[in-house]
């Protein structure tokens, strides 16, 4: 079985990673969302701060919104400063809102956010996708995979 490779979105800084999710999840869609920011989270997020580990989006009432996603108070913010873990909307086209919608409600699936980066313009995006839940028996294929894959490397260095 060949390994799905994701659409590459044009990162130029990526600030974080959902690693964990690639591990818990099979991916279905990927899509590009913008995200409503305040000016003190887009300067905490210039210094490399922030992370979306635990996080996870949520489709209602027509919007998507990212919940528990972490980006810590800038240190010069002053009273001006944001919560660190306030819901965010995130922007997107009506079309990805509904595909979101009934793959969520029909289809068993849920929107799971995989990096947050800046593109080349500076804004700054989080790369959505849609996943379905492995099993257990999944995770132990793509455990034995990567470990062929990295014995394989490691044949291939050594013979060649």
């Amino acid at each position: 079985m060949a390994a799905f490779r994701p659409p590459q979105f044009k990162k130029s800084k990526i600030l974080a990673e959902n690693r964990r999710a690639r591990y818990e999840y099979a991916f279905e869609d990927f899509y590009e969302a913008g995200i409503a920011l305040t000016g003190t989270e887009v300067k905490s997020l210039r210094f490399g701060q922030g992370s979306i580990a635990e996080s996870y989006a949520e489709v209602k009432n027509g919007q998507v919104t990212l919940i528990n996603a972490n980006i810590p108070e800038f240190s010069h913010g002053n009273r001006f400063n944001h919560e660190p873990k306030r819901p965010r909307k995130l922007l997107l086209h009506e079309r990805e809102i509904r595909k979101m919608v009934t793959a969520v409600s029909r289809e068993g699936m849920t929107v799971i956010p995989v990096s947050l980066y800046f593109n080349n313009k500076g804004k700054a995006k989080l790369e959505l996708a849609i996943a379905r839940g492995k099993k257990t028996h999944d995770k132990r294929a793509t455990i034995k995979e990567r470990d062929w894959k990295r014995d394989q490397a490691r044949l291939l260095r050594d013979k060649g």
